[in-house]
């Protein structure tokens, strides 16, 4: 099946520590039952996977774009794995970055890289209040570009202080398809998959439950 990767992905997260499983305190106070920092794909091997996985998905997802963008400070490592991963494949794209603070002097500017032109495709880890793809929409913008999307890792499918999850909110907001590789849904198939993994199962179907939103069509 073409999005077997998803679950490949899942796996291949928990194998390298950065999913795991438990008890963890959310920025906004819950008590989740699972945790995921791609910051914890670290070495080289593992971005390379990793970005390797973000081009499988954002090929399927058949997302337009002519320069990609990863905003400070996350963004960056993604980005330029993405775009040699892409190479990879044969789809060779500029990409560029945002400082968090414009220069004055050398280059100049607030963006390092290939000029934002054309359609424009925001890669990050992970959408939580949506605040990165605000600046880099306005980034984009700025620049006579168009946002066309966004790439990331896992899509926690989880509702905000609304009935939308972040996921949902930047999609209305902007109009434009968040990609992720994974969500909620592939880390639940994953879990159905083991036996031994019953009790994660369970934990984490309870916080679906209080937490969780419908997958988008």
């Amino acid at each position: 099946m073409a999005s077997d990767f998803r679950q490949r992905f899942i796996r291949f997260a928990v194998e390298s520590g950065v999913l795991l499983f438990g008890e963890f305190r959310t920025k906004g106070g819950r008590l989740s039952p699972y945790f995921f920092n791609a910051g914890l794909f670290n070495d080289g091997a593992s971005l390379k996977r990793l970005t390797q996985f973000y081009a499988k998905a954002i090929l399927a997802a058949h997302i337009e774009f002519d320069v990609l963008f990863g905003p400070a400070y996350k963004g960056i490592p993604l980005v330029a794995g993405l775009a040699i991963a892409l190479a990879e494949t044969g789809r060779n794209a500029g990409y560029s970055f945002n400082r968090k603070e414009a220069k004055d002097h050398g280059e100049g500017g607030a963006v390092i890289g290939a000029r934002l032109k054309g359609r424009v495709l925001i890669v990050d880890d992970v959408v939580t209040a949506g605040t990165s793809v605000r600046e880099s929409v306005n980034l984009i913008r700025a620049s006579n570009a168009v946002p066309c999307g966004v790439a990331i890792a896992l899509d926690r499918m989880e509702r905000g202080t609304g009935g939308l999850s972040a996921v949902q909110e930047v999609e209305r907001e902007y109009k434009i398809p968040v990609v992720s590789i994974a969500t909620l849904d592939d880390l639940v198939g994953y879990l159905e998959s083991d036996a031994s993994l019953a009790d994660n199962l369970a934990a984490v179907g309870r916080y679906r439950t209080q937490y969780g939103v419908a997958a988008h069509v």
